[in-house]
This record gives structure tokens, sequence and C-alpha cells, in this order.
């Protein structure tokens, strides 16, 4: 499973990351976690397979919705409080889910 978060800058996103990977590892999933920001997620879609946005940009949406679409990729934003709590167990959850 392949997992790209997004936020402006690519940065506050990397200690969700960190916890998302360390609770994937905990449950024994293949997964690889990482993060960039707003101008570089178009680079990086084609390996994903699922893209969450960090409630900074839930303008993006529609337009990464859309471009998630043409890809056959599920696009949808971190829920605000597991984003500010860094709860890596329940974005890994969502993330998870929505490939099924």
């Amino acid at each position: 499973m392949k997992i790209l978060l997004c936020c402006a800058a690519g940065m506050s996103t990397s200690l969700l990351v960190q916890k998302m990977q360390q609770e994937a590892n905990n449950q024994g999933i293949d997964a690889e976690i990482w993060a960039v920001s707003v101008d570089e997620v178009k680079n990086h879609l084609d390996r994903a397979d699922v893209l969450l946005l960090g409630p900074q940009i839930r303008y993006k949406l529609t337009q990464f919705k859309k471009d998630g679409e043409t890809k056959g990729i599920p696009v949808e934003m971190i829920n605000p409080t597991d984003y500010g709590m860094v709860n890596g167990k329940k974005v890994l959850e969502f993330a998870l889910s929505l490939k099924k």
C-alpha cells in the first residue's frame, strides 16, 4: 500500500508519516508512506494508491479529486482532529479503508 500525504509545504505531515509507518510496521502491513508539498503532488500521483490531504489545504480537495479520478486513486481529507493529534493509527486505518 502506497500512501501519499500532502500538506502546504510537506513539512507538517512528516511526524504523521512517521507515526503511520510505525503503526503499519506494528500491524505487519507492508506500506510506503511519504509526504510532499502541494506543488509536488502531481509528480507523485503515479506511484500512490491513496492521496490524503492535510486540513490546511482543503481548498485543493476538488482539484486533487479530479486528478485522482483520472488515475483511479482515492483522494480524501485527513480528519482535522486526527491530523492535529498526529494519530497515525486512525489516519492509517482511514487510508486503508479507501482501498477496499
